[in-house]
């Protein structure tokens, strides 16, 4: 898992094939993104969804992991307070994974807590497990699927 701002992303641009272009994506996000929807910007390779929703207590947020897609989660406005445990600790499967739709959630609870303002990301790998969209407010942010 990294934790960090779009300032410093350029850091980060060699550890994947698209990260440079998820990067330069949310560079040029307009002054009014979408608040909700789905965008294939390179097939399935890289995706973006937009969500806007109420921030929910630590308790209501469940840990989830994907294995086809990395995700690059950029806070555009509000506070996300994402929990993070390593996949490998995680031994409470709420159900099995989905090969569908790429997610599997756990009743494991999160080993850290980390705030993402505004302006900042996170990446989770597929051996990292996370609970996102956890805050007191309102939380626009944009989730960049990245085919591992």
């Amino acid at each position: 898992m990294i934790l960090d701002t779009l300032d410093n992303a350029g850091r980060y641009a060699a550890l994947h094939p698209q990260f440079a272009a998820a990067f330069d994506y949310l560079r040029r996000l307009p002054a009014q993104p979408p608040e909700s929807g789905r965008l294939n910007l390179d097939g399935e390779k890289l995706v973006a969804i937009y969500s806007a929703v109420p921030g929910r207590a630590r308790d209501a947020a469940r840990l989830e992991c994907h294995r086809r897609y990395i995700d690059i989660q950029y806070v555009i406005a509000g506070c996300d307070e994402m929990g993070w445990a390593p996949l490998p600790a995680c031994r409470r499967p709420a159900a099995a994974f989905s090969t569908e739709k790429d997610i599997q959630f756990f009743d494991d609870t999160p080993w850290s807590w980390v705030a993402a303002a505004a302006g900042s990301f996170c990446i989770f790998f597929p051996d990292d497990a996370h609970a996102p969209l956890v805050g007191s407010g309102h939380i626009h942010k944009v989730v960049l699927k990245i085919e591992v």
